[in-house]
């Protein structure tokens, strides 16, 4: 890489309409600058082009805005003084989304399936563009002015680049060249598919070739985080745009920097400092959900960029940069103990494959991450096709498809003494075979006909749950029994129903109550084999029972009685472990989100913890223990392979450095 991706970014939107007259109107150079340096920003990506498909720099494009002042190049005023100032200026453009071009060349937009063109014309929205259609060529050559105007660019940003269907004649033609049926929309979608990777490949040559330089970034936003694997050759960092208190939610970015940060590839988070999503004008969110944010992606390795949005006559919202820089100020400090720091994890947590740009919520991938999380163990998600020799604990969750090449890859691992988890059908082919066969010591004989069936803790399984009851599991698991060399005993017990609810067969207003033991079991172990009934992870994503997350951890210490962390602490503390060269890093994350509106979580005051304690797994006694970046000491006992801490309290962010 020619260079270091920065800790703190600023994502500055413009999107501007035509009928705003005085854009730029209050724009001064050296006052934008001064204000993002003294917010303590190190990089901002600046806008060329907005989703009204105007330009904001000298250029005899008639899309260039209206009501820019005359004789005003901001962008390049912009770049000018935020160079000056050392701040890096990568140059964003919109892709899909142009107003402009939109409007003078209506034959460009997409085409929907029924022959409408896509967006109202009587709606505020966007009305987007074809990309099989001569829009491409239009958007090459603002992409090469700018590269030119303003060489050596720092990067290029294109945004809203997801895969778009359409039916335009020049998607028809494409489609019909390619052997493809535009009435299937199987077809249809990977038409579209195929159009994005190929102005992908078009505009990253058409960079290199203007530039000069292979490893400049150019990054193409929208793009579905789940397919970097075959996505990677276009990409020279990961950007993972995730407003929690947008669509997001604060699932979306822990469980994608899972995924991502094990490519290889620089990661940068984005947030943004809106109290709702994009251009919320005049919403501002608390200091501290903006702090929780940003040292959540210091914690995972990554680098921070929070969104906003220039109001059009070109000044900056003073509040908003106070806030921006009360946590980049905090985020500087903690830069000499997460620059290169690398995750330390033991589990691998295959992938379940997803569609789309966003999953529903409710998914196994989800469940995984909230449950693992708030069990402090320290693990990655990953594809099915990643190599996974170098972790402790194979997590397969339901949904994941064990092909026979990875059942091969897994019967390896297990030989060589890795451990792992299947949760519900992963364990099993579709004729309930186990798909490691004498490995996993289980017999199945199909789904419980039961949807909802118990669970009994008993023994050290029934410890840190209510014991005395039995806990509904609301998802349908199958029917397992051990095989010889197994074990099933002092796991968790099944309790049936009395019958099935049906419509002319119910019992009050939910599930049926349970009426017995069961003959078959909830897991099966068998050596460093755990193989579970039910689809644990699903089920705590979409239910969120603690008798579900209590279930993963004690299967879970069967695999890993020594994990890499212990942490005494409640469960929405999150912990990380990250290495540098010479020292382990514990990072501590203590807030917690509070759902304030239908939709919205927030959190607006970090969560006090008194004494938390936190034991590391170690080869020999650190050095010294600090917190970092306070630089205070901290007493630490050696014990039984862990270097125990233990805090005073916790509100907010805290950075353990285990010294070698």
């Amino acid at each position: 890489m020619s260079f270091q991706l920065p800790f703190r970014q600023i994502h500055l939107d413009f999107h501007t309409g035509p009928d705003l007259p005085d854009v730029g109107a209050e724009f001064d150079a050296d006052a934008f600058a001064d204000q993002l340096a003294a917010a303590h920003v190190n990089s901002v990506t600046l806008f060329a082009k907005c989703h009204h498909g105007h330009l904001y720099y000298n250029t005899r494009h008639p899309a260039r805005h209206p009501g820019l002042r005359p004789g005003l190049d901001l962008l390049g005023e912009q770049i000018a003084a935020c160079h000056r100032r050392g701040i890096r200026a990568p140059i964003y453009l919109s892709t899909q989304c142009d107003e402009f071009a939109a409007t003078t060349h209506p034959e460009w937009r997409v085409v929907n399936p029924d022959g409408r063109l896509a967006g109202s014309p009587l709606n505020a929205c966007w009305h987007l563009v074809d990309m099989s259609s001569p829009y491409q060529d239009y958007l090459a050559d603002q992409v090469a002015e700018v590269l030119k105007q303003f060489s050596p660019v720092d990067g290029i940003f294109l945004d809203m680049c997801w895969d778009q269907p359409s039916i335009s004649t020049w998607a028809l033609a494409g489609m019909r060249k390619a052997g493809l049926d535009p009435l299937r929309e199987a077809d249809r979608m990977a038409y579209a598919h195929q159009v994005a990777l190929d102005y992908m490949t078009r505009y990253q040559k058409l960079v290199i070739q203007l530039t000069g330089n292979p490893d400049l970034p150019v990054m193409f936003n929208s793009r579905p985080l789940w397919n970097v694997a075959a996505e990677k050759k276009f990409l020279r960092h990961v950007e993972i745009e995730a407003l929690p208190t947008g669509d997001c939610g604060y699932m979306y970015f822990p469980l994608n920097v899972r995924y991502v940060r094990t490519f290889g590839l620089p990661t940068l988070g984005m947030t943004a400092r809106f109290h709702k999503s994009w251009a919320d004008f005049g919403g501002l969110k608390p200091q501290a959900a903006l702090m929780y944010e940003c040292c959540q992606m210091l914690a995972h390795g990554a680098r921070c960029s929070v969104g906003d949005q220039l109001h059009p006559r070109g000044v900056l919202d003073a509040g908003a940069y106070d806030l921006i820089g009360a946590v980049y100020r905090h985020v500087e400090a903690c830069e000499p103990w997460c620059a290169d720091a690398m995750p330390v994890t033991d589990l691998a947590v295959i992938r379940v494959p997803a569609t789309g740009f966003f999953e529903a919520p409710g998914n196994a991938n989800e469940g995984a991450v909230r449950a693992l999380t708030q069990l402090k163990q320290q693990f990655d998600l990953i594809p099915a096709s990643n190599i996974f020799d170098a972790y402790r604990v194979v997590v397969v969750p339901e949904g994941v498809d064990v092909t026979p090449e990875l059942a091969a890859r897994l019967k390896r691992y297990v030989a060589k003494g890795g451990a792992v988890l299947f949760s519900g059908s992963a364990g099993f082919t579709t004729d309930h075979q186990p798909v490691l066969g004498a490995q996993q010591g289980v017999f199945c004989t199909g789904e419980s006909p039961f949807t909802t069936t118990y669970l009994r803790f008993t023994g050290s399984f029934a410890e840190g749950i209510a014991a005395n009851t039995d806990h509904a599991m609301y998802e349908h698991g199958l029917r397992l029994t051990p095989a010889a060399g197994a074990s099933a005993t002092g796991l968790v017990n099944v309790v049936e129903p009395y019958f099935e609810r049906t419509w002319d067969h119910f019992c009050s207003h939910a599930q049926t109550p349970g009426q017995a033991l069961s003959p078959y079991v909830a897991a099966v172990r068998k050596g460093r084999v755990v193989t579970c009934a039910f689809p644990l992870f699903k089920a705590y994503g979409a239910h969120g029972s603690l008798a579900c997350r209590h279930l993963i951890g004690k299967l879970l210490e069967l695999l890993l009685p020594e994990p890499l962390l212990r942490v005494t602490a409640p469960s929405f503390v999150e912990a990380t472990v990250t290495r540098q060269p010479k020292r382990h890093l514990v990072h501590l994350l203590s807030y917690a989100p509070v759902r304030r509106a239908p939709g919205l979580d927030i959190v607006e005051e970090a969560s006090w913890v008194k004494a938390p304690a936190v034991a590391l797994r170690l080869p020999k006694a650190p050095k010294r223990v600090t917190r970092q970046p306070e630089g205070a000491a901290l007493p630490c006992r050696y014990r039984h392979g862990y270097a125990e801490v233990t805090l005073p309290e916790l509100a907010g962010h805290a950075m353990l450095v285990f010294e070698d």
